[in-house]
Formats: C-alpha cells, sequence, structure tokens
C-alpha cells in the first residue's frame, strides 16, 4: 500500500493526547464517585459487565481516529477487478521490400496508413501493441488501450534488412504472452502440433507485409504455433503481384507481393487475407476480436473505504455509549 498524502500521520500524535484526556477524565469521575460515596450520597456502583466493558466506546473512538487519518493520507493499493478487453498485435514489415513504391508512396506508407486506420477503428478496450520484423523483430509499443501512444509507435518505425516473418509473428505471440517464448526450431520442422506455448485464446495478430520471408523461422510453422495457442493472425498485402524494382544502396531489387504466403498464414490460423487498401477487410479483421472479462490489477485510491470504516466505528461506540451510560461518553 502507498499514501498520496504521507504528512498526514503526523496527525497519529493526537492520539495520545486524547487517550491522556481520557485517563485524566476517568480519573476525576472516580474522585467525585469515591467523595460522594463517603458523603453516603452513592447507594450503588457500576454492575460488573458496566465496568468490564465501560472504556469499549473510547476505545473505538481511538481507533476511529487512527483509520480515518490513515485515510487523510490517500492509501493506494493494488485491486483486481474485472476488465473487459481484448489484445492485438499490429506487425508491421519493415524490410528493404518496403521501400518499393508499387503502390503509392510506398509500401511502407501504406502499411502505416492501414495500421493507423485499423487502430483507430478499435475501441478503448482493445489493448493494441506494435512489433516492427526485418531481419529480425523488436516490440515498439507493449500492448496498450492508449491508442494514442500506439499510433505515435507507428508513426516512428523506420525500414532496413532483410525479411523474417516467422519472426515477426513469433516476437508477437512473446508480446501477447507477455514473455519470451522458447520454440525448439526442430520441434517447429518435425511435428508443429507439439509445440505448447500455452492459451491466448482470443488475442489476434494483424501482419502488414509484402510476404517475402528471407530468413529466420518459417512463417506458416509458427502460425501453426499461434493457432494452437488459440491466436489469430491475419494478414495485409502491401504491395502488387506484378511487382517493381528500385534502387537501394547502388542495388537493384526486384520485388513482388507473395499473396499465396500470407494467405497460408492466415489460414492455417482461421484469420483472413486483405490488401492493406480494404477499408472493408479492414472493419471485418475488427468484428473478429472478441472482448473478454479478464481480471486486471491496477493502482486504486481507497481513502472512501477507510473514511466509511472510522464513520462507522465512530457510530457503533456512540450508540454503544448511549446505550449503556445514557450519554456519549
Amino acid at each position: 500500500m502507498t499514501f498520496a498524502a504521507p504528512k498526514m500521520f503526523l496527525w497519529l500524535l493526537a492520539i495520545p493526547a486524547v487517550v491522556y484526556w481520557y485517563l485524566g477524565v476517568q480519573r476525576q469521575r472516580a474522585a467525585r464517585a469515591q467523595a460522594l460515596a463517603g458523603e453516603g450520597l452513592v447507594t450503588t456502583g457500576p454492575s460488573v459487565a458496566t465496568r468490564r466493558w465501560r472504556h469499549l466506546p473510547f476505545a473505538l473512538f481511538v481507533l476511529a481516529l487512527g483509520v480515518l487519518v490513515v485515510g487523510l493520507a490517500r492509501p493506494s493499493t493494488s485491486v483486481r477487478t474485472p476488465r473487459r478487453q481484448g489484445t492485438v498485435i499490429v506487425a508491421l514489415d519493415v524490410s528493404n521490400s518496403m521501400r518499393a513504391t508499387d503502390v503509392k508512396p510506398s509500401r511502407i506508407e501504406a502499411a502505416k496508413a492501414a495500421a493507423r486506420a485499423f487502430v483507430n477503428q478499435q475501441p478503448t478496450a482493445v489493448r493494441v501493441g506494435v512489433v516492427a520484423f526485418g531481419d529480425g523483430a523488436v516490440v515498439v509499443q507493449n500492448p496498450t488501450t492508449n491508442h494514442a501512444d500506439v499510433l505515435a509507435a507507428i508513426d516512428h518505425v523506420s525500414v532496413g534488412g532483410g525479411t523474417s516473418l516467422g519472426q515477426g509473428l513469433l516476437t508477437s505471440l512473446d508480446t501477447i504472452a507477455g514473455k519470451q517464448l522458447t520454440i525448439d526450431p526442430a520441434a517447429l520442422q518435425s511435428d508443429e502440433a507439439k509445440v505448447d506455448v500455452g492459451y491466448y485464446g482470443g488475442a489476434v495478430v494483424v501482419a502488414l507485409s509484402d510476404g517475402e520471408n528471407t530468413s529466420g523461422l518459417d512463417p506458416v510453422s509458427v502460425a501453426q504455433v499461434a493457432s494452437t495457442a488459440g491466436v489469430k493472425v491475419h494478414t495485409l498485402g502491401v504491395g502488387t503481384e506484378a511487382g517493381t524494382t528500385f534502387q537501394y544502396q547502388g542495388f537493384t531489387i526486384a520485388t513482388a507481393l507473395n499473396t499465396d504466403a500470407l494467405k497460408k498464414i492466415a489460414t492455417t490460423t482461421d484469420g483472413s487475407f486483405h490488401t492493406a487498401g480494404d477499408a472493408a477487410g479492414l472493419a471485418a479483421i475488427s468484428k473478429t476480436i472478441h472482448l473478454h472479462f479478464k481480471f486486471v490489477s491496477q493502482r486504486t485510491e481507497v481513502t472512501a473505504l477507510f473514511a466509511a470504516i472510522g464513520v462507522g466505528l465512530l457510530f457503533l461506540g456512540a450508540l454503544m455509549s448511549v446505550r449503556w451510560f445514557g450519554r456519549v461518553v
């Protein structure tokens, strides 16, 4: 538990003073009772039960003061609450082939535009993360409901290197799981169905790529792992099947959209294939994102709870005092 206003605990120093005052009052009452008894004016003393419990109302009052002071310090704690949410990873191909201009102004800019349009369609309950993949893959933005941060992450990715679509999918799975998953490449090649990384049903990966895979893990094998984990992979093709060539660092690079590869990845996970400029396709993907209730921990201020307990203790002490003594002691 943390406190936003810890200086308020200084008020606890007042409690010993209150106790001292109370003890003084009790001594004065005892002295008056003894004096009256000496004059024969007091014929009966308090009952045993009354003597035993007479200090309980004050004890409740002191406890209430302590609880109220804690409330004044504005305590916060982690509270597990149910929240309706979904998780989506936008996986962006940032390999050199995305520099091609067979779609305008370029493949990477077309991919970014499609990614932004997709993110803008998502309700706040959907957590969106961003993974960029080239030769390897990196998490650019962890899943968050702050979609402004997601859009900024998409804008800031830059191109370079080859293409490892399989690594991009695996890093997307890592991000969904919230940990680095260990997959034996040999197991992928021998029997994918035996690769178990856990179950993350309802999570979605939206991969924007031209489908050219030049290195790393076989993307279809990784897609099979995703399918076993309950993760759907939707692919958005960027580029044209006719392809194009472009100059980069003195080299002429030929590249074309590999529709078949992207369709196979999507089909393996019961996902769908669309082109990056297909607005209806983006909307269709959004409809496949299932929101589910999940318990999440979040920091919550519990001042009201301590205030309610403190007031309750005060009320109980006052009620007991009136009940036993006919007044608030």
